[in-house]
């Protein structure tokens, strides 16, 4: 029992998240966010103290990075050697540091995402400018702490001569946190801390003047400065980085796009491959080649064009399709004070100088307590030098060294450090030089001391001494801006004329929903009758259109779905069509097409009216149904209703310009006929207004638009067969949601109802009853009746019962022939 006192019961939840946070605070701290006083993770900081420790230093010869690897893992980071040559190989690119801090020979890796050479293969040194990371490190500048093993110590921090942070960015995911911070510009950075020691209340736009935003070693273009004053405000924002490019223009017309310069970690081979996917599976016509010609003298991507093609509209396809263009997020996370913050540029700035305030104040107390102990010496030397032949004197009668210190401090008060300083004198130094060059010595540390002790004491002296000190890294160090800023963030038009190669096609949609494209050459190869199309279908639409031009297409369920002509499914004329419920989720199983309408362009100066079974009727601006994001998997509602039995019946597209009437026949043969302008236009969701006061278990069975002045001639088809053509005019104009007149007379016995309500010029009706038998009508061969008529019979109701169907025959000779 006594062995298992030690052991403590705990639930999985407490060990877990006990662990767990453990682990994280580890991460984070330790890992993979970068300190906001040298900008380096754990890992970097080892890899350059470690190197510096070494004497791998710039001005020496290079040394196998296998060795400097095992030293790091030995040393100061016992993980992976992987891991650690992979964060030294990353110090060393020029295209992800926009400052390298370390030199490489040998193959670092690429652009295009290649690997770098073994460890065993490559050789490195610091940079010189790490050597402004490093400087100072020995005078005590920095906390340190012992390693993994307590055998060496290492330090918590660099002293970091400039602001590393921003000048190399950051990029990094932990628990709970990640970190991306740009590259930026050593002089910018450099001018901005300066100005922030001498205003530390200046403003942010104040600081943009200095930093006016990040300057990637890639170059590129940056477009945003509103986003990137947000993101140094708040350490979040997101800006549009792009490529550099230009176009030229060849032999024959032809022109070429040249890119020199790729976003920030873009894989420059991943995005040739994609732009080359492009043209091969012509997405967009036009590109004929594209070919990376990068060399020793730079980046140089080629996308050679075919002949007469926009190349300003392939450009911007590619820029909103390809990494040629990308967004870049700032989400500025760094370790201040042991914990992860989000840090706005100010903060970034401000606790740099903190930091280096901090540095130069030991620098200078170790600088000055080394001054002190030597003045010490000096002046113990000088005095003995002056009392020479006593000092000799009492080292001679003394019986060793340790006799003659004890001596020295008792006979001539000197102390013991000076005393040591004494008895270890050479006698070559006793002569009158060097009592000269003491004096000169002395002089020099008292001037030196007074400095000292000025900077330790005056704190405007103080940052005098960081804004020089920068003010040289930056002298030798700065280059010129590599990265464009933009002011707008460029909206990016892609033209459909560079998507789509311009054809004139023949389109066909059939009530059942099966849409399609055919060639000309397929539907001349064919008669017009033989569209492909079930036997139960129609035909709503068919008509030679133009590949640029745009379909809008109406539902009885009161639904919109859109298409460019391009989109169609291009097939043969005898084939079927592809269903809508193929791409279109929301399209039920009941519902049909009942209109469709072509256009180029959106005209807010067309209305569609909307007429329902239950009496509804409405008008909405066209340009209410511009392209929607998920046009491709959803209609939009046009038209919603009130009742779930009810149901569009007719849907028209008018010129607002256009006098015109609104015609309505009812089932049990009511009409109504009012002017147009009395619906009003409201938006794509509402549910309109009352077309037609209705009876009882009465519905509206169709609705026309015809002229407020002329001749319309409808067509009226009854279940019992009788077939009656009027003029809608003959109908009193009256006003909306009355009940209207009667357009049949009504029968005792056996009365007849409206089927069927249509255009009555140059119809062709197809009549079938219950018993099947048809007709077939043309509406030109019946006179025009007055109102009360009840027309004349074209099936015989007795023989076949009633008619239940009355179907449009849709010309396609007639319009082959247009």
């Amino acid at each position: 029992m006594e062995q298992n006192n030690h052991i403590q019961e705990l639930t999985l939840e407490e060990v877990m998240g006990d662990r767990f946070g453990r682990y994280s605070k580890y991460i984070i701290q330790e890992r993979a966010l970068p300190d906001v006083r040298d900008g380096l993770k754990p890992v970097q900081r080892r890899i350059l103290f470690s190197m510096n420790n070494d004497g791998n230093t710039h001005d020496k010869s290079f040394r196998k990075s296998a060795k400097s690897v095992g030293n790091v893992m030995g040393n100061y980071h016992p993980h992976g050697d992987s891991s650690i040559y992979e964060a030294m190989v990353r110090m060393s690119q020029d295209w992800k540091l926009r400052e390298v801090l370390v030199e490489m020979h040998g193959n670092n890796g690429s652009m295009d995402g290649d690997p770098p050479a073994a460890m065993r293969y490559t050789e490195a040194r610091l940079s010189e400018l790490s050597g402004m990371m490093l400087a100072d490190i020995e005078k005590d500048t920095v906390d340190m702490v012992l390693n993994f093993d307590d055998t060496e110590k290492e330090p918590t921090v660099l002293p970091a001569k400039f602001p590393n942070l921003l000048v190399n960015g950051s990029t990094g995911i932990s628990a709970g946190y990640a970190t991306e911070i740009p590259t930026h510009n050593l002089a910018e950075v450099i001018d901005g801390t300066v100005y922030l020691i001498d205003h530390p209340n200046a403003s942010l736009n104040k600081l943009m003047e200095f930093i006016p935003g990040p300057d990637f070693p890639t170059g590129g273009i940056l477009q945003g400065k509103e986003e990137i004053k947000k993101a140094y405000e708040t350490g979040k924002g997101k800006v549009i980085l792009r490529s550099k490019t230009e176009i030229e223009t060849l032999h024959g017309g032809k022109q070429q796009i040249v890119v020199t310069e790729i976003p920030y970690e873009v894989n420059k081979a991943t995005l040739v491959k994609r732009i080359d996917e492009i043209r091969l599976a012509k997405k967009i016509e036009g590109i004929a080649e594209v070919r990376d010609e990068t060399d020793r003298s730079g980046l140089r991507m080629v996308i050679e064009l075919k002949k007469d093609i926009n190349a300003q509209g392939i450009l911007n396809y590619l820029f909103k399709n390809t990494d040629l263009q990308v967004n870049y997020s700032f989400n500025m996370v760094a370790i201040d004070h042991k914990r992860p913050q989000q840090v706005s540029l100010k903060h970034i700035l401000a606790s740099y100088i903190e930091h280096r305030r901090d540095v130069v104040l030991k620098r200078s107390q170790f600088e000055l307590n080394k001054a002190q102990k030597r003045q010490h010496i000096v002046d113990g030397l000088m005095k003995a030098l002056s009392i020479l032949d006593k000092v000799i004197a009492t080292i001679r009668a003394s019986k060793d060294k340790k006799d003659a210190k004890n001596n020295l401090v008792i006979q001539h008060q000197f102390t013991q450090a000076q005393a040591e300083a004494i008895v270890n004198l050479q006698l070559y130094r006793l002569t009158n030089t060097d009592i000269t060059e003491l004096e000169n010595e002395a002089k020099e540390l008292a001037a030196y001391i007074a400095e000292l002790q000025k900077i330790l004491s005056d704190e405007t002296e103080l940052m005098k001494v960081i804004k020089n000190e920068l003010r040289q890294v930056k002298k030798k160090f700065s280059t010129p801006r590599l990265t464009q800023i933009e002011e707008q963030i460029e909206e990016i038009k892609i033209e459909t004329e560079v998507l789509v190669p311009s054809e004139e096609v023949m389109t066909a949609i059939t009530k059942e929903g099966y849409i399609k494209r055919s060639s000309l050459r397929s539907f001349s190869a064919s008669r017009p009758e033989e569209l492909g199309m079930k036997e139960t279908d129609e035909v709503v639409f068919c008509q030679q259109l133009n590949t640029l031009d745009h379909l809008l297409l109406v539902t009885n369920r009161g639904n919109m779905i859109y298409r460019p002509v391009f989109e169609l499914p291009d097939l043969k004329w005898k084939d079927t069509g592809e269903h809508l419920s193929q791409t279109v989720l929301n399209f039920n199983s009941d519902e049909v097409v009942l209109s469709v309408f072509s256009y180029r362009e959106l005209d807010a100066a067309r209305n569609f009216v909307f007429m329902t079974k239950n009496g509804m009727i409405k008008q909405t601006r066209m340009d209410e149904f511009a392209p929607w994001r998920t046009y491709k998997s959803r209609g939009v509602t046009a038209m919603k209703f009130k009742d779930e039995t009810d149901e569009l019946i007719n849907a028209f597209l008018v010129d607002t310009k256009e006098e015109l009437d609104v015609f309505l026949a009812t089932y049990k043969g009511m009409g109504l006929r009012y002017a147009l302008n009395e619906v009003p236009i409201v938006g794509a969701k509402a549910s309109g207004v009352k077309a037609i006061n209705l009876k009882a278990e009465d519905e509206v069975v169709n609705g026309l638009l015809v002229y407020s002045n002329g001749d319309n001639p409808v067509i009226i088809v009854s279940q019992r067969g009788a077939i009656k053509r009027m003029l809608a005019q003959e109908l009193s104009q009256l006003s909306r949601a009355k009940r209207g007149v009667m357009i049949l007379r009504e029968l005792k016995k056996n009365p007849h109802r409206i089927v069927y309500m249509g255009d009555g010029q140059n119809k062709t009706l197809l009549l079938a009853n219950e018993k099947g038998q048809q007709a077939e009508i043309q509406s030109d061969h019946y006179p025009i009746s007055d109102r009360m008529s009840n027309g004349s019979f074209a099936l015989d109701e007795k023989q076949g019962g009633k008619v239940i169907e009355v179907k449009e025959q849709f010309d396609l000779q007639e319009d082959r022939e247009e």
